[in-house]
Parts: structure tokens; sequence; C-alpha cells
């Protein structure tokens, strides 16, 4: 441990261990609620990625590589199996034709919002855990 560096207390390791537990059952019930609906834990993820872009509803291939983290190929192979499950489509952008637009489709957005209303319930029953003291720097 370096002069500048503060060192870790039970608590720090406590509230790690909190926070680390509580991101993998979430994690866990978003893949298992994907699954129950029909989808993949990755179509779910792409259909979120498109939705939740910034002042848009579409999004590119480089968007979402980038907010799922994967290659390029990857999402290009991603989005065409989600539009083949026919939740999501491309379509050419008018303004510059090499870029290619992927939007949702009705089933695509009903799917969307049955999951996303069941995940931030899911969220708002994780609240108590997360709140915990020593998650907000209140234990020694």
């Amino acid at each position: 441990m370096s002069q500048h560096e503060t060192p870790i207390t039970k608590g720090d390791y406590e509230a790690l261990a909190a926070f680390r537990a509580a991101l993998r059952r979430f994690l866990r019930f978003s893949e298992e609620a994907a699954r129950a609906a029909g989808v993949t834990p990755q179509q779910h993820q792409l259909l979120l990625a498109v939705k939740g872009q910034p002042g848009r509803d579409w999004a590119n291939i480089g968007d979402l590589a980038d907010a799922l983290q994967i290659h390029h190929n990857a999402a290009v192979g991603l989005v065409g199996r989600t539009e083949a499950a026919g939740l999501v489509q491309r379509t050419q952008s008018q303004e510059d034709r090499r870029q290619v637009r992927v939007t949702l489709t009705p089933k695509g957005e009903e799917m969307l919002a049955h999951l996303s209303q069941r995940h931030l319930s899911e969220l708002q029953a994780m609240r108590e855990a997360l709140s915990k003291p020593f998650l907000n720097g209140n234990a020694q």
C-alpha cells in the first residue's frame, strides 16, 4: 500500500461484499426474467440499449456494441437474431445511407415494457439492502 492510500476497513470489505452480492442477485434476476419472457438476456439488453439512447428511440450498431460491451460483429449477429424474433427492425438512415438504424417493433416495445416494469420493481426491493449504513460510509 502506498503512503497515499487509506487503509481498507472491515466496513469497506462488508460494503463491497454486500454490493457485489446485490449486484449479482439483480443480474441473475434479470437473466431469469428475460428467459421467462421468451428472450435471451442479451436480447433484453439490446432492447434496453436501443430504447435507452439519450434523446432518440433508435441506435446504430456501434452504439449497441458500445452499450453492450461487445465487438461490432457480435452486435450485428445479435441484432440479426433479435430482428428474426420480431423485436427490432433495421432501416437505413435518410441522412446517411451508410448508417443502419435499429428500432424496436411494437412486439419489442411490449416485451421491453413488461421486463422493465419487473426490473423497476426488483430495484425498489433492493433499495433496502443497498441502504445499509456500511454502504453509505457510516461504518467503522
